[in-house]
């Protein structure tokens, strides 16, 4: 039996901030010093330079990615009494900012080979009231996004990409976020391009719909005096601005040591070790290394007698949740995402985990699915 002397965290930080740290605190006292704490110079300059790394459009910086879908939904128009086709296979805030909106998730069901949207599925669940799809780009794969936008517009139903697990994420060469009318990110410390604190951000290459977002992101009145709509208060700060546009010159080599730690996975773990597949003409960013396991609760239970972190992506689909019971999906109603909850498990998966430490992981989780 394989014991490993360290312990290995889901997710780590520390050494990340190490090689970056006179950047990052250089960045964070020049904004102290400029006497601009929010919406100035520095978000200004992130939206720009994130903007240019998507290939072009504009950034709306947001307080956090929650809201960047919610800011999105409602530029978009959708309102009470809309419906939303999403899926269940996803963290809360996809579903919270849907009701923030005030309209109602729909959810479908997901691909059993990818666990991401079924898009056949999708066009079932169309109803007159569907105003908007919400495609999530789980683990840091992605949804086909040009076959689902084909669907949308023969529907004219505008989508908004959920990107939170998928900053860096390409479909034949263009980034996930780019497709649909929002891309929306979370840039919550664990992702692939995380902040030292809370943080989001609308993409488009609408103008219109950005200028719209502008308004609704500050109070519905952006930089005016008066409210010209409804709308909240969401904005990215300069410091966490600040910290992001550091670390964005250094993602292209993050992401590249996500995409080696994920082939040493894939060359250690054993042939029966299940995994998500991912969808066609995808370059992942691998936000999330997961596996399907039979026998999760053993595996669970030895990873933490190991000291090994991780993760359940997700363990309750939100249809089966007691919050999302009045509407209406009972067990059995979405039987490959239920099923999914029960196998998924995530292992540790960050730039900085040594190829070493991938190896130990997966003499272990070998062991447990081969006995």
């Amino acid at each position: 039996m394989t014991t490993l002397l360290e312990p290995i965290p889901v997710f780590d930080y520390t050494e990340q901030f190490a090689a970056i740290r006179e950047e990052i605190l250089d960045t964070m006292r020049n904004a102290l010093d400029s006497g601009s704490l929010i919406l100035g110079p520095r978000v200004r300059q992130f939206e720009r330079n994130f903007a240019d790394y998507l290939g072009g459009g504009e950034g709306v910086g947001v307080g956090n990615g929650t809201d960047a879908l919610a800011i999105a939904l409602r530029a978009l128009g959708v309102e009470a009494g809309d419906e939303v086709i999403t899926v269940a296979n996803t963290a809360l805030p996809t579903v919270s900012a849907i009701r923030m909106t005030g309209a109602l998730p729909a959810f479908c069901e997901v691909d059993p080979v990818t666990l991401l949207m079924d898009l056949h599925d999708v066009e079932r669940r169309i109803t007159p009231r569907t105003r908007a799809i919400v495609p999530v780009h789980l683990f840091g794969n992605a949804v086909d996004m040009p076959a689902l936008m084909a669907l949308a517009r023969r529907h004219q139903l505008a989508v908004v990409e959920d990107c939170a697990q998928s900053c860096g994420t390409t479909i034949s060469g263009r980034h996930a976020g780019g497709f649909g009318d929002v891309g929306c990110y979370s840039f919550y410390p664990t992702k692939n391009l995380g902040a030292y604190g809370d943080g989001g951000l609308c993409f488009t290459r609408n103008s219109e719909l950005a200028a719209r977002m502008r308004l609704i992101r500050q109070y519905g009145r952006g930089d005016a005096p008066d409210a010209q709509c409804d709308g909240v208060n969401s904005r990215l700060d300069e410091l966490q601005a600040a910290v992001l546009d550091v670390k964005l010159r250094h993602l292209p080599r993050y992401l590249a040591q996500r995409q080696a730690l994920a082939r040493e996975y894939d060359r250690h773990l054993a042939p029966h070790v299940a995994r998500p597949g991912t969808t066609a003409n995808v370059q992942a960013s691998h936000h999330l290394f997961v596996i399907r396991s039979q026998r999760r609760d053993t595996l669970v239970e030895r990873l933490k007698r190991e000291g090994i972190g991780f993760g359940i992506h997700y363990p309750l689909p939100i249809h089966r949740m007691p919050a999302y019971q009045s509407l209406g999906y009972g067990e059995g109603s979405l039987p490959i995402t239920e099923r999914a909850a029960t196998e998924v498990v995530s292992l540790p998966c960050y730039p900085e985990l040594s190829p070493e430490a991938a190896r130990q992981i997966c003499r272990i989780v070998n062991e447990v699915e081969r006995a």
